[in-house]
């Protein structure tokens, strides 16, 4: 089998008995990135020279027989808003381009510890502000299904890259569905974790109350295995925890779900998803209960608080997330003749329209005479969603939903129609206000032939449960081995 075909498991199980080498899987990828990065546009950057050192220190560590993970010589794709030493970072924005940090983010850290090999950094939506790709400084991420529709956003390109064999696994980061979404557009798994179960240290900040680093693999194992390296608690992180780590065996020889219980909020299907979803995603459900599961519906009314809810909450940090950047400390700097225009000129100059659209809602909102209009009683909304998702979790294992409710749009249709953007996130940003985990995951194709994406969303820190019931559900069904190749046009 051609090496960037393999899964990330098959490709370290090969590396670490001898069959491969981490420098030839580096190699590999590389060529294949030359290959069909220049119509997906899934990077912005992918340092080859340095990624072959980064391989070479890990096979050492192979060789030597040191204490290495399941992931040993796997090169892992890196979104571009998480830090790594000495390689630009710039969260797809004029603003940050040329910032090379001085340090790694603690994710990079534990990839390098465990023999992983960070490799690349992908594309996505200037300062993880979209639902699309397309507002990067770089250029929209194309879907490698359909390359006149969006990859989804904002970690775009990471799922592009994975979904393209360009990546063996990525990490993202995940404010409002950024992970899982761009991992339905383009058929891969994607896991957002519980907030706190993963440092966020060295991910340069966006909305520091919804976001966390996620993990996109071409399955639900290769998604536990890199879970399992990244998270943890970290002393540079207050807001991380312990919590007790997976178990990648007991993943992946998940077999049934028998006494497991599945709630689908109705709510989630009115009128909102179109029938190609609703149609594929209720199939997803046939195949739970045929694994021994119990599936009913129940209602969720809140869900419809959801988005001006997460939007709020989202815009107000932002804007204070960043106001560091003012072409004083590190960054793009434009000329002025006084301090006063540097600040208005670099961030005019600096920031792309998204960026600066949510900047000024996150002012308005947080303003004297709105601040309890609009963001406290956002913050009042937060709560009331995230007892009513911990009250129907004490009935249920896990609350199955669409992961968007339509398929990958076409270029140019979401920032045309910023509002349907934004709506597009109804489903996914539940999770992000009540800090639970989710796990999205392939579950078929539109009438289109377009990758169509379901998600599960489970208890705190609930991760193992959710990636068994994905590894189950993976292993009767084939969508997430169906590829773009062969399939991908100009048209649906």
């Amino acid at each position: 089998m051609e090496i960037v075909k393999l899964t990330a498991l098959e490709l370290s199980s090969k590396i670490r008995a001898g069959e491969l080498t981490a420098p030839e899987a580096v190699e590999a990828l590389a060529q294949r990135v030359k290959a069909l990065d220049d119509s997906l546009n899934c990077y912005v950057g992918f340092d080859v020279e340095k990624a072959l050192e980064r391989a070479e220190n890990a096979q050492k560590m192979i060789n030597a027989g040191g204490a290495v993970s399941l992931l040993a010589g796997v090169p892992i794709a890196v979104k571009d808003n998480i830090c790594t030493k000495g390689e630009e970072t710039t969260c797809a924005s004029n603003m940050l381009k040329g910032f090379v940090p001085p340090y790694n983010a603690t994710v990079i850290e534990k990839l390098l510890a465990a023999g992983a090999v960070p490799c690349g950094k992908t594309n996505m939506d200037e300062f993880a502000m979209g639902s699309t790709t397309e507002t990067s400084a770089f250029g929209v991420v194309k879907n490698p299904w359909n390359t006149s529709c969006v990859a989804g956003g904002s970690s775009g390109g990471s799922a592009a890259a994975v979904a393209a064999d360009e990546a063996f696994a990525a990490l993202g980061s995940d404010t409002g569905g950024s992970v899982r979404q761009p991992c339905a557009f383009c058929n891969v798994t994607g896991l957002k974790s519980t907030y706190g179960a993963v440092s966020r240290y060295g991910l340069i900040a966006y909305a520091s109350s919804l976001e966390q680093v996620g993990v996109i693999g071409k399955n639900a194992a290769d998604t536990a295995a890199l879970f399992g390296i990244i998270s943890g608690r970290d002393e540079r992180d207050l807001t991380s925890v312990s919590s007790a780590p997976v178990d990648l065996n007991s993943v992946i020889n998940a077999a049934d779900l028998k006494g497991k219980k599945i709630g689908i909020p109705t709510d989630f299907f009115d009128g909102a998803v179109d029938s190609d979803v609703a149609e594929t995603v209720f199939s997803s459900v046939e195949v739970f209960r045929s694994l021994g599961a119990e599936a009913e519906h129940f209602s969720m009314p809140l869900v419809r608080y959801a988005v001006p809810v997460y939007y709020v909450i989202a815009c107000a940090e932002a804007s204070s997330n960043l106001s560091r950047y003012d072409g004083v400390k590190y960054g793009f700097r434009a000329a002025g003749e006084t301090l006063n225009d540097v600040y208005v000129n670099t961030r005019s100059q600096g920031f792309g329209q998204e960026a600066k659209k949510r900047i000024m809602l996150g002012n308005f909102v947080l303003s004297g005479g709105y601040y309890d209009e609009y963001y406290k009683k956002a913050l009042q909304a937060k709560g009331l969603i995230t007892a009513a998702f911990n009250d129907a979790l004490k009935k249920y294992d896990y609350i199955l939903s669409p992961v968007a409710p339509s398929t990958a749009m076409k270029i140019g249709q979401g920032i045309s129609n910023p509002l349907q953007m934004y709506l597009g996130d109804v489903y996914t940003v539940m999770a992000n206000i009540t800090g639970l985990p989710a796990l999205a995951l392939p579950c078929g194709f539109s009438r289109g032939g377009m990758p169509v994406g379901f998600q599960l969303i489970g208890r705190a820190f609930g991760e193992q449960p959710l990636l068994e019931a994905g590894n189950s559900f993976q292993r009767v069904t084939d969508y997430h081995l169906q590829k773009p190749e062969g399939r991908c046009a100009d048209e649906l």
